[in-house]
């Protein structure tokens, strides 16, 4: 079957559908992960009298992924990507 699969284009494709399934599953999960630590904060920020937004914070975030990134997914990609993940947890913040 092994060999199957290599020589099998339409096989090869659904395997790596596959992985990319597992691979959304535990990206989801993950999100969630991180919003419900977020919620948290935001309830620590409240107490304290903090703003959600903390610019600082944010451009040393990207920064440090920036530098841990080793491709292929590029510098612009990975900012957009993580800008978006940061508004959306900012945002449940403020609810």
């Amino acid at each position: 079957m092994r060999k199957e699969v290599l020589s099998n284009p339409p096989l090869k494709l659904k395997k790596k559908r596959k992985e990319i399934d597992l691979i959304d599953q535990k990206l989801l999960t993950l999100l969630n992960q991180r919003l419900r630590i977020v919620l948290e904060m935001g309830k620590i920020k409240k107490e304290m009298g903090k703003k959600v937004y903390d610019p600082k914070r944010e451009k040393e975030l990207l920064e440090r992924l920036e530098l841990k990134n080793k491709g292929p997914l590029r510098e612009k990609d990975l900012k957009e990507i993580f800008k978006t993940i940061i508004r959306v947890c900012r945002r449940s913040q403020l609810y």
